[in-house]
């Protein structure tokens, strides 16, 4: 069941509303769906087999594009072997399709036609594929500085792109204007629903190496993909599947690190921070909706938050693609994470690569 984390007031059963109506707190999962391993269904394709631990209403449709099933690939660096999650071979090159693919049939099971997002380009860009896939009317709020590439792609699916001056922030504001006006949002930020899709890169890890890695290094702007990640480990442990969690390890950019400075501080909630400027555009998010809960999970886990440094940017993309991993400059933040943790987190590492190196500098 999902509901108000403030009030306890159970999601809607009509509507697509992305925070209470009542008290305007955040709704999530009161308890993540489990994994049971009889129930997965090997004939669905992609993320599809785990579709049981999806939280989703019976009656709603699988829109895919193929999501998930993405190779785990092993490669010598750090002076030791380092699982890659390649992400970017998802459809529209991010790990974003996998919490969209079940957003959007959510939305479908709703009746949703026409929706609003906001996005620096790879949320959008997910958003844009698959409301084309269900045939409805997108509408994405572009921060003005979003790299060309991931504009365009928005842009070929046919969703209206809203560029928006200044700060990732002013995006943010202006699609709540939109849908205090009535829009649906169908934000990846506020709106639980796609979480599930993201623990199944869990589950594919799991299946991939016949148990848990030590730990596994991601980027993190709103921490969704931790969150997400973090949990699918905790219901295979439920499950009796694994006897502990792994380590999560978000990297931040060191230029908007909300979170990592209030792990560093012993916060349980993000600290105030300016939105600077970094090339990871994607992780540049001032103000974490689901801080509270990615803190807690990292520390659950045992765990760390890191900032990664600017300057290292350019080379940990580069030691990348000397593996053969072109990736995003938001991916890039690994390397330096890596090497941050290594020696002080459990091994093996895995880590996440999020989104293709073709989507813009």
């Amino acid at each position: 069941m999902i509901v108000c984390l403030s009030c306890r007031k159970p999601y809607p059963e009509e509507g697509v509303p992305f925070c209470c109506p009542d008290c305007g707190g955040l709704f999530d999962f009161e308890s993540h769906p489990p994994f049971q391993q009889k129930k997965v269904d090997k004939q669905l394709p992609g993320i599809w087999p785990y579709r049981h631990s999806f939280g989703l209403p019976e009656e709603s449709p699988m829109i895919t594009l193929g999501e998930g099933a993405t190779p785990l690939v092993w490669s010598r660096a750090f002076d030791r072997e380092v699982g890659f999650k390649v992400e970017s071979q998802n459809p529209t090159g991010s790990f974003k399709d996998r919490g969209t693919a079940l957003m959007v049939s959510f939305l479908r099971s709703r009746g949703i036609k026409s929706a609003v997002e906001d996005s620096s380009g790879n949320a959008g860009a997910s958003f844009a594929a698959y409301a084309a896939r269900a045939g409805l009317d997108a509408r994405v709020f572009v921060p003005e500085y979003a790299s060309g590439p991931k504009r365009e792609q928005i842009g070929a699916y046919g969703a209206q792109i809203v560029s928006v001056p200044g700060p990732r922030s002013k995006a943010a504001s202006a699609v709540l204007e939109a849908a205090r006006g009535g829009e649906v949002y169908a934000s990846h930020a506020y709106l639980p629903q796609g979480l599930p899709g993201f623990s199944t890169i869990a589950y594919e890890i799991f299946n991939e190496m016949g148990g848990a890695p030590g730990s596994v290094v991601m980027p993190v702007g709103h921490g969704s993909l931790l969150l997400g990640i973090f949990r699918g480990f905790q219901a295979l442990k439920t499950a009796g599947l694994l006897a502990k969690i792994p380590e999560m390890v978000g990297v931040q950019a060191g230029a908007c690190d909300p979170l990592s400075q209030a792990f560093q501080e012993g916060e349980r909630e993000p600290v105030q921070v300016s939105e600077g400027e970094t090339l990871a555009e994607g992780v540049r998010i001032s103000n974490p909706h689901r801080g509270v809960q990615v803190l807690r999970s990292v520390r659950e886990s045992k765990g760390r938050i890191v900032s990664g440094s600017e300057s290292t940017l350019k080379s940990g993309r580069e030691h990348l693609a000397d593996l053969g991993f072109y990736v995003e400059w938001t991916s890039a933040l690994v390397w330096d994470g890596i090497a941050q943790v290594l020696g002080e987190v459990s091994e093996p590492i895995v880590a996440v690569l999020t989104g293709h190196g073709l989507k813009g500098d």
